[in-house]
């Protein structure tokens, strides 16, 4: 029996029939992640459902019924989310449009953004050094009201300044399960376009560069 905020759930359903019980579980679980608008993880889904319960088994079987839906469940920042199928990304921008008040991120922003994916913990000198030009307060500070990166320890380096890595919200908002599933750093720096040492980033994956461009860079 779990208890949250003083509502008392049966988890275990040992009065159901086996079938009955996993519906009910599945339903439980689907109806969790449609109401919740970030990530769900697995504790909390844990919470819902019987003790010997496999969660992975239950997302499998409420995926398998969604095939021909236009959503699925997708693993994001560490969790399960609701994300509608690319295929109707066409259809949901016609109705959002203007309505969708996020600012697409600038070249500068999303080359930045990138760095600091796969290079953090990363100061903005080190960052600046990558791109081959100085990286304003301003980039960084934009990036971080979004929600996509944030401070991480200090730099060993003369003047023990800030570095930057990035968040929760960086992997939700690009689909991201964990850091592990951005395209493999070491190929990219074999192929020479990823270096941190002495080097720059050229002709690799820009996080934002899919998105519409609304003006230019402020820099």
């Amino acid at each position: 029996m779990a208890r949250a905020e003083g509502i008392a759930l049966d988890t275990e359903l040992a009065d159901l029939p086996q079938a009955l019980r996993w519906r009910t579980w599945m339903g439980r679980i689907e109806a969790v992640l449609f109401a919740s608008a970030d990530p769900v993880g697995r504790e909390a889904l844990a919470g819902i459902v019987g003790r010997e319960c496999s969660i992975d088994l239950l997302i499998e079987d409420i995926s398998s019924e969604l095939n021909d839906r236009p959503y699925e469940i997708a693993r994001v920042a560490g969790g399960w989310q609701f994300r509608t199928r690319a295929r109707f990304s066409d259809a949901i921008r016609a109705v959002r449009g203007s309505l969708d008040e996020t600012r697409p991120l600038s070249p500068t922003e999303g080359l930045v953004l990138t760095a600091i994916a796969y290079l953090q913990p990363v100061t903005r000198g080190e960052i600046s050094r990558m791109v081959g030009r100085e990286v304003s307060r301003d980039v960084i500070g934009r990036l971080h009201r979004n929600g996509f990166i944030a401070r991480g320890p200090r730099s060993p380096e003369p003047g023990a300044p800030y570095t930057y890595v990035t968040t929760a919200g960086f992997l939700e908002h690009f689909g991201l399960d964990t850091l592990r599933d951005l395209p493999d750093m070491e190929a990219l720096e074999d192929a020479g376009l990823l270096q941190k040492d002495g080097g720059g980033i050229s002709d690799m994956p820009v996080f934002g560069e899919e998105r519409e461009a609304t003006g230019e860079d402020a820099e």
